[in-house]
């Protein structure tokens, strides 16, 4: 079975940036996009008692009323999410790719892509979602659910989107990072990009050895590859460097040893996504 981009759309102001990576991605890797939208869970409207307040047949005459109300909501609710997907179509097919399928689903966000990630090569999310738009700074609350629970690499977009040039790795020798190298020597989505990889901290024979490492497997994939250390804490020298020298994406493991492990790991979400102003990618 072919695998496919998942790409989730929620009619944020991300909504757009998801789908035009989407289709770049597509377009590079050939791999068919699939547009997810999901309906969550929601209480009822009225959920307070109201026996013994409103005299006998009134009650459920308002009880009938507050029910058709609410599956009217139900029903515009359901439009809205296939007019995103509509859109969502739209923007992708715009961008040159044939092979693109919509699907709307009610539920948990998490647990429909735990659901269907199985037929995907990669799972493409916002950075933040419809809620927190206004909250500069704060990542949506499922995007760290799903780094979390997804066991295939995630995209994170940005707000507005643009083709990739140059991509930083964030390297620290860890596991995953070494399985992001080895993500990235298979991938046809980075041919014939620039791949910096970067490990932040003091410059150590082992870094450096583990960074050549890294620069053979990618360099025998035909990649164009440089390294370098840096000094500083990693929360905010990645981020420094890829505003300075013009990165157009961050790709990472996600999860990793040292201080890198904190830009993931940890109680609030990810420091890297949200200083960075560029897609991350994240490799389990």
């Amino acid at each position: 079975m072919t695998q496919k981009i998942i790409a989730l759309v929620d009619g944020s102001i991300y909504s757009a940036s998801v789908c035009e990576n989407a289709a770049w991605i597509s377009n590079r890797t050939a791999m068919p996009v699939e547009l997810l939208h999901v309906l969550g869970r929601r209480e009822p409207v009225i959920r307070q008692d109201l026996s013994g307040s409103i005299r006998l047949g009134a009650r459920t005459a308002l009880l009938e009323e507050l029910a058709e109300v609410e599956g009217q909501r139900a029903k515009l609710v359901a439009q809205r999410g296939r007019a995103i997907l509509e859109d969502g179509e739209a923007i992708v097919k715009k961008a040159g790719v044939a092979d693109v399928t919509t699907r709307l689903r009610h539920g948990d966000l998490v647990e429909t892509v735990g659901e269907v990630e199985k037929d995907a090569g990669l799972i493409l999310i916002g950075k933040r979602g419809e809620a927190v738009d206004f909250a500069k700074g704060h990542l949506g609350s499922n995007l760290e659910r799903i780094v979390r629970a997804s066991h295939k690499p995630v995209f994170v977009a940005a707000r507005a989107f643009r083709a990739v040039d140059k991509v930083l790795v964030a390297f620290d020798a860890g596991m995953s990072a070494l399985k992001a190298v080895d993500h990235i020597a298979r991938d046809p989505l980075f041919v014939g990009l620039s791949v910096h990889l970067v490990s932040v901290g003091a410059a150590s024979p082992e870094t450096q050895r583990a960074l050549d490492n890294a620069h053979d497997t990618l360099s025998g994939a035909g990649l164009a590859a440089e390294t370098r250390i840096i000094a500083g804490q990693a929360e905010t020298a990645l981020a420094q460097l890829v505003e300075a020298e013009k990165f157009d994406m961050v790709v990472m493991g996600a999860y990793g040893h040292s201080r890198i492990r904190s830009l993931i790991i940890g109680s609030t979400t990810t420091g890297m996504i949200r200083a960075c102003k560029v897609p991350v990618m994240l490799i389990r």
